[in-house]
């Protein structure tokens, strides 16, 4: 196993002309808002990932309660795989998920009477592979409904009962829902920097749910949302400085020293820079647009900085 090569998966970041922004706004992206679309898609192509191809979500919680309206980015397990790709280090279990099944459980709250999934994943670290596990208990994940019922009086009263809703997928498919989210519980524990903050839609269903929240918890929610909308701010632009690190928010002002610190650190390793310049093309574009007079003199210095790794290449063959 040892003896496996690592190979270089190339980046494929997405984007999308007007017409396909449209498409994406009236199909899987309806529910938001004008600023949370404008979030969604920065959030999107800063991950390279493509909403038309359900590689990435955006779950619009409470929508019709604006004091508890939120918004949450979610990505697919395609786009978890797709991103773990791209570190160049990672290798999927060629063994199907493993399941523990208490046949006491079975009902309608748990239809294949699941304890738990594990599933694992390797990370090529230090010249050998080496396997990460996770496991997802179905009590902490499965989105369940609880009954209700009146009393005398008129006032509903919680039953104890749970069950899932008749025909979703957890009710039809509970064994591959549970293992998506043990896949991806796996991945985030293998490259933390990579997955920080992002989640799986089946991680958050059962939160879907839960129409009780605390004044607390609503607190915390408005706090996420900020945090969002400074990421995506006006004066911000996401970039990723290491193959295996976050997206960070650069404020405008600061990202042309960022990017020539870079370079002059790395100007022996031209090639490192042309990587970086492909994985952050999105970010840098969107640095042109908005700061042309700040990003002329990046972008002759990455010029230069390239076309030193390709006349490297050039001696190279001759």
């Amino acid at each position: 196993m040892n003896q496996i090569a690592r190979i270089a998966v190339p980046q494929d970041r997405s984007c999308h002309d007007p017409r396909q922004l449209d498409l994406i706004r009236r199909t899987v992206a309806k529910a938001c808002s004008n600023d949370e679309f404008d979030l969604f898609i920065h959030t999107a192509r800063q991950l390279g990932l493509d909403p038309l191809r359900r590689q990435v979500h955006a779950v619009v919680q409470a929508k019709d309660d604006p004091a508890r309206r939120r918004m949450t980015i979610v990505t697919g397990i395609d786009g978890f795989r797709i991103l773990a790709a791209r570190t160049g280090d990672y290798r999927p279990d060629e063994s199907e998920p493993r399941f523990r099944v208490d046949q006491s459980l079975k009902g309608p709250a748990n239809p294949a009477g699941l304890v738990k999934a594990t599933v694992r994943v390797f990370k090529f670290a230090h010249g050998a592979w080496h396997k990460v596990t996770a496991s997802a208990y179905w009590e902490e994940y499965a989105p369940l409904t609880q009954d209700w019922t009146e009393d005398a009086s008129g006032r509903r009263q919680p039953t104890g009962r749970f069950r899932l809703e008749p025909g979703s997928n957890w009710a039809r498919m509970p064994r591959l829902m549970l293992a998506k989210v043990a896949e991806a519980l796996a991945l985030r524990k293998a490259w933390p920097d990579a997955f920080a903050n992002l989640y799986a839609p089946e991680e958050i269903e059962q939160a879907r749910l839960r129409e009780d929240w605390s004044p607390s918890q609503a607190a915390e929610a408005g706090a996420e949302e900020k945090r969002l909308a400074r990421i995506a701010g006006a004066d911000t632009i996401l970039m990723q400085w290491e193959p295996d690190g976050p997206l960070e928010p650069v404020r405008l002002g600061l990202l042309a020293d960022r990017v020539m610190e870079l370079i002059a650190r790395h100007q022996g390793d031209p090639d490192r820079i042309a990587l970086w310049r492909e994985r952050n093309r999105h970010g840098l574009r969107e640095f042109w647009a908005r700061a042309p007079g700040d990003a002329l003199a990046v972008k002759k210095a990455l010029e230069a900085a390239c076309d030193s790794a390709l006349a490297l290449a050039s001696e190279a063959r001759l």
